[in-house]
């Protein structure tokens, strides 16, 4: 990188601006009608488990977790992840996603959704939905559908239709 060193931080009010042109220059204007936007767009994601990653005072990587159900389960949805292009494949989206697993399991979560890669996101812990386990409000590739468990077993008994969560607790 450079000898500036890495820093993940909580995510704070004040970085909604940034993070919003971030995931505009990395996601495009279609971004907004993915399925996973469109759970997110009902409720807002939660700041206490929302990072962002900086190098100095540049903001490169943000992760944010946002309420949702599957059935009656109460889960957290990841996303968006994104690091800023050149600063890619320098272990800065597993940071990001670590702090964010940690703080979740810390604060007493048991489960976190993601649609994405296996082969990715299963180095911190993420595997494929069984088929029909749990479904999305709308297209989405069942194999790139995939949960962690933050408490072992978290997802033995779950399933049902991913849905914003309007009553988090």
């Amino acid at each position: 990188m450079s000898d500036l060193s890495l820093a993940i931080l909580p995510e704070s009010a004040e970085d909604a601006f940034a993070i919003d042109r971030l995931h505009e220059r990395t996601f495009g204007p279609g971004r907004l009608a993915r399925t996973a936007y469109r759970i997110r767009e009902g409720e807002p994601h939660r700041l206490d488990l929302s990072f962002i990653a900086r190098i100095g005072t540049l903001l490169v990587g943000s992760v944010r977790l946002t309420p949702i159900r599957i059935g009656e389960t109460p889960a957290l949805l990841l996303g968006p992840l994104t690091v800023e292009p050149p600063f890619r494949e320098r272990g800065i989206a597993c940071a990001l996603i670590e702090s964010a697993l940690a703080r979740a399991k810390d604060k007493g979560h048991r489960l976190v959704v993601l649609i994405g890669d296996e082969s990715y996101y299963a180095k911190v812990g993420f595997k494929r939905i069984p088929k029909g386990r749990a479904t999305m409000p709308g297209p989405v590739d069942p194999a790139r559908l995939l949960v962690a468990e933050l408490k072992t077993g978290a997802f033995e008994s779950v399933s049902g239709s991913i849905r914003p969560d309007w009553d988090p607790t």
